[in-house]
């Protein structure tokens, strides 16, 4: 196997693992638009990056994160619905990256493998970096799974019982902003967010356990990965687009087999 294409492998993988515990979430508490304005918010960290002569990466890492903590806080403070301000902070990051990027006329950017990822370019330093991400992610997740899933279940009764409700929605958005930084060379700004939701719908139909479903989103978004890889490695297609192309197709496939009771 060429070099190029295990790291490519190897970070999607690494990714889908993660993405599948944390989709899971992102359906129970229907945050897709709040995944969706992370991302548009990652091409603004891009722009920031090569202006302040920053990583890329680690700007983008830094824009989620603060977009994250920005959200949490206007979602506490301001008397709008949550689907309002996403709907507003979504294309005014966007924007506003595009503006920017559109002042550095010395910066030759390829936009099309930012929106859409490229995978195939991962480098050796890209999947540390992914790789390294990733294991964070997991080993924040873990300790925290139970509290998260009781504030999911019912947030007013966690409340009760003496969970920290506000701080653990906090972490939950930072671990997803953590994610979405990462996967961002893999699947693009535009289709982050399917990867996060797809396997997580696709495990939710046949899965009797909370567990089974985040189980079952990561082997389903790993699935993804390799068959997204091999159709671009042999039909030459972009490789973002394909996983989630074949996340989509594994969807679909979910409805042909007979739903599990719960």
């Amino acid at each position: 196997m060429p070099d190029f294409l295990l790291n490519a492998l190897l970070a999607g993988l690494a990714l889908a693992l993660v993405a599948g515990p944390l989709g899971s979430f992102v359906v129970w508490r229907r945050m897709a638009y709040f995944g969706d304005t992370l991302s548009h918010a990652a091409l603004l960290g891009v722009a920031l990056g090569f202006l302040l002569d920053l990583s890329p990466t680690l700007a983008v890492t830094a824009g989620c994160l603060l977009l994250a903590v920005l959200l949490v806080t206007l979602q506490q403070r301001q008397p709008l619905a949550s689907d309002t301000l996403l709907g507003i902070l979504a294309p005014t990051t966007l924007s506003l990256g595009l503006v920017v990027l559109s002042f550095m006329d010395e910066v030759r950017i390829d936009l099309m493998a930012y929106l859409f990822g490229d995978l195939l370019a991962v480098s050796h330093e890209d999947l540390l970096w992914i790789l390294g991400g990733s294991a964070l992610v997991m080993a924040l997740l873990l300790p925290l799974w139970r509290r998260l899933l009781a504030i999911t279940v019912h947030e007013e009764l966690a409340r009760v019982e003496g969970l920290p409700v506000a701080a653990l929605r906090l972490a939950l958005m930072l671990l997803i902003a953590v994610v979405i930084a990462v996967a961002m060379k893999i699947v693009g700004v535009l289709l982050i967010t399917s990867l996060l939701i797809i396997p997580a719908a696709a495990a939710q139909r046949h899965a009797r356990t909370p567990e089974q479903m985040a189980i079952g989103a990561s082997l389903l978004g790993m699935l993804a990965v390799a068959a997204g890889l091999s159709l671009s490695w042999f039909q030459d297609t972009p490789a973002g687009p394909s996983i989630v192309v074949s996340a989509a197709a594994i969807f679909l496939a979910g409805f042909a087999l007979p739903r599990r009771a719960r």
